[in-house]
C-alpha cells in the first residue's frame, strides 16, 4: 500500500545492499540464542530438582513464547531491509524504513553538521557500513545502514559537500 506522505511521488529510492540481511540475521542470532539460554534456565534449574519454583507450565511457556517471537522477527528481517531506502534531493535528504510503522526522514543539507561512517565486524567482512547523520537535533536518528563500503564514501563526501555548500549560502 503506498502512501503520498511516505512515499512522495517522482522520488526514486535508493535501496540498501541485501547483503544487509546477513548482518542482521548475525545480530539476530547472537540476541535470540542468549535470550533463550536465559529464559530456559528456570525449566533447567526446575527438571533438575534444584527449584520448586516456577511452575511447570510457566517454565515452559516463557521460553516457547520467546522462540515464536524469535522465529517471527527473523521472518522480517528480508522485508524490514528491503524496506530502508534513501534518496538525494536538491535541498535534503530522505531517508525511509519500516513495514508496519513506516517512517520518512528529510534531513536538509543545511542542517548537517558531520557525516559519520562506522563499520561492524560482519559489516567489514561484506564490505558494508553504516552511515550516520548528525545535525544540531539531538533527536535525529539518520542512519543509513547496509550501505555498499564505496557508496557510503560517495555519499559521505556528496553530503558533505552539499551541508558545506548550503552553510555557506546563509
Amino acid at each position: 500500500m503506498r502512501t503520498e506522505a511516505i512515499d512522495p511521488s517522482g522520488i526514486s529510492w535508493q535501496r540498501v545492499s541485501p547483503k544487509y540481511i546477513t548482518v542482521r540475521l548475525v545480530q539476530w542470532a547472537i540476541g535470540n540464542v542468549i535470550a533463550l539460554l536465559v529464559l530456559t534456565l528456570p525449566l533447567v534449574f526446575l527438571l533438575l530438582g534444584w527449584w520448586r519454583w516456577p511452575p511447570l507450565w510457566l517454565a515452559i511457556l516463557v521460553p516457547a513464547v520467546a522462540f515464536v517471537l524469535a522465529i517471527w522477527r527473523l521472518v522480517l528481517i528480508p522485508r524490514q531491509v528491503r524496506a530502508i531506502g534513501y534518496a538525494e534531493r536538491d535541498d535534503d535528504l530522505l531517508i525511509r524504513g519500516g513495514i508496519f510503522f513506516q517512517r520518512t526522514m528529510a534531513v536538509p543539507y543545511g542542517r548537517m553538521q558531520y557525516v559519520d561512517i562506522g563499520v561492524g565486524p560482519v559489516e567489514r567482512g561484506l564490505n558494508l557500513c553504516t552511515l550516520k547523520l548528525h545535525t544540531a537535533a539531538p533527536g535525529t536518528n539518520a542512519t543509513i545502514p547496509g550501505l555498499p563500503a564505496e557508496e557510503g564514501a560517495r555519499l559521505r563526501e556528496q553530503l558533505t559537500a552539499r551541508g558545506e555548500a548550503r552553510l555557506a549560502g546563509l
